[in-house]
């Protein structure tokens, strides 16, 4: 592993970039600077934005506060890019502006789905049951 990059192999400075790009935009949608119907009605949080090595690209991960309309907040997004780059452009001092790309942030029903599968009566019984068996162990 190099010296500046994270446990996850990606560099400090893509990081650093990514993060200042998500507060630039959660700035630009919690101000409303967007002016859209749809971005104005729906509380939108940027859970993620993943920036590609040469910092042209951003992969922006969002969610509607409790996952309503997400196809109509998406398309929202997507019909002001040229907009909301301009803007990040502006706010985030790179050497070029990056083409913005949103994607849905599937890990807040990923994580629900595990936490279901946690609490199932079966997965709870075999848990109990590797229990039972830890505290004979320790007798």
């Amino acid at each position: 592993m190099r010296q500046n990059e994270s446990p996850e192999g990606r560099s400090v400075r893509l990081l650093r970039v990514g993060e200042q790009v998500r507060h630039a935009l959660s700035d630009i949608l919690i101000r409303g600077d967007v002016h859209d119907d749809v971005l104005a009605s729906h509380s939108v949080s940027i859970t993620e934005v993943r920036m590609s090595p040469d910092l042209r690209h951003a992969t922006v991960f969002v969610k509607p506060l409790l996952g309503a309309n997400e196809a109509e907040v998406l398309a929202a997004l997507k019909k002001h890019v040229r907009y909301l780059r301009g803007e990040v452009a502006r706010r985030v001092n790179t050497k070029y502006a990056a083409a913005l790309k949103f994607l849905p942030d599937e890990s807040f029903d990923e994580g629900s789905h595990i936490d279901t599968i946690l609490r199932s009566p079966t997965v709870a019984r075999d848990l109990g049951a590797d229990g039972e068996a830890e505290d004979a162990d320790r007798a």
